[in-house]
């Protein structure tokens, strides 16, 4: 395994839904700021990735969670890159609370892009070295999502606000799109308990989506696409839990 990196982080009010608990974009926000905060301290930082004329992306996250955190919590954030191999690196995430209870466990996979070409570039273990991840061979293989099959959809329009530094929409935001079509009453007496997203295409500003969703009740999972025009742009799959 690499090198691990800690910070705290005190939950604040626009970080939280109305059920007063945080929220997705603002979870993956912060672990990110982690993954950041290292890199920075590791002389990897965005702008040293940057000058090399490629950038991360995440492809894939996969989330589990005991608890998520609630609003004035005081959080710890713990990263590690745990892998990488010539395309994809492997980092996991972990949010424990005050007594050191895991909270919510985050493992992501991402890849390099060339900035200019937006097609993908390898990886070089001098890039990685200070990371002191192992290098592998092996593809993680992550959990299979099911596909929609009889779903419901809602329009968006991807807006200025929704991109990040890369120009495109930030991953975060999908979390958004995903959740807004599941509706008030069903965030009010659900929570999630585990969710599995793959992000196959980039937005762009200006881009029409279509939210695509499926509810199995007997399981009490969601099924989501995220689709521009014919083309899948992300997929998702999260289970639930009803309140008691």
């Amino acid at each position: 395994m690499g090198k691990k990196y800690s910070m705290d982080h005190e939950v604040t009010y626009y970080e939280c839904d109305i059920n007063q608990t945080m929220t997705f974009p603002a979870m993956l926000s912060v672990v990110i700021k982690a993954s950041s905060d290292q890199s920075d301290q590791l002389e990897r930082g965005t702008e040293a990735v940057n000058e090399l004329g490629i950038t991360w992306v995440i492809t894939q996250t996969e989330i589990t969670i005991n608890r998520l955190p609630h609003v004035g919590e005081k959080i710890t954030v713990v990263t590690e890159p745990t892998a990488f191999n010539k395309f994809f690196c492997y980092r996991s995430f972990w949010l424990y609370d005050a007594e050191g209870a895991e909270l919510v466990k985050i493992d992501m996979a991402f890849v390099l892009m060339k900035i200019k070409e937006r097609k993908m570039s390898s990886v070089s273990p001098e890039l990685m070295a200070p990371y002191e991840a192992p290098q592998v061979k092996k593809i993680q293989r992550w959990e299979k999502i099911e596909p929609v099959t009889d779903g419901q959809s809602r329009l968006y329009h991807v807006r200025f606000y929704d991109l990040d530094s890369n120009h495109h929409v930030n991953n975060a935001m999908y979390f958004n799109w995903i959740i807004d079509v599941l509706g008030y009453d069903f965030m009010v007496e659900h929570t999630p308990v585990s969710v599995n997203v793959k992000f196959d295409k980039e937005i762009l500003y200006g881009n029409d989506i279509t939210s695509v969703y499926q509810y199995d009740e007997t399981s009490s999972k969601t099924l989501h696409e995220i689709r521009v025009g014919d083309q899948l742009a992300c997929e998702a799959n999260i289970q639930w839990r009803k309140k008691d």
